[in-house]
C-alpha cells in the first residue's frame, strides 16, 4: 500500500496501526534520511511490541531497556526527537511522554 493511500493523522502519525508493514516503515524512515538497518530494526520492534502489550506507545526508557540499546545509541539511530519518529516509522501512536 503506498504512502498516499494510508490515513495518517494532523501530526503524521498512522491512523490504523493495522496498515503498518516493514516495506511501509522503510518508506517512512526513507523519507525522514534514515536507512533502516539491524539497531533500527530491534528499536522498533520492542516499540511496537511494548504498544501492543499496553496500549500504549513507550518513551524512550522503556524502549533502551527492552531492546537493551542505549538511549545515546537510540538518538544516533534517530536523530532529532527519537521517541516520535520510532513511533511513526513503527505506525504506532505518538508517545505521551512528547510533547
Amino acid at each position: 500500500m503506498s504512502l498516499e493511500a494510508l490515513e495518517f493523522d494532523a501530526q503524521g502519525y498512522l491512523a490504523n496501526r493495522g496498515d503498518w508493514s516493514e516495506e511501509l516503515a522503510k518508506e517512512l524512515a526513507a523519507k525522514m534520511g534514515i536507512e533502516l538497518g539491524d539497531a533500527h530494526w530491534k528499536v522498533l520492534e520492542t516499540a511496537r511490541a511494548i504498544e501492543a502489550e499496553s496500549g500504549s506507545s513507550p518513551g524512550l526508557r522503556k524502549i533502551s531497556r527492552r531492546a537493551e540499546t542505549p538511549i545515546k545509541s537510540i538518538y544516533k539511530l534517530f536523530p532529532d526527537g527519537p521517541a516520535k519518529l520510532i513511533a511513526k516509522i513503527a505506525g504506532i501512536p505518538k508517545p505521551k511522554s512528547c510533547v
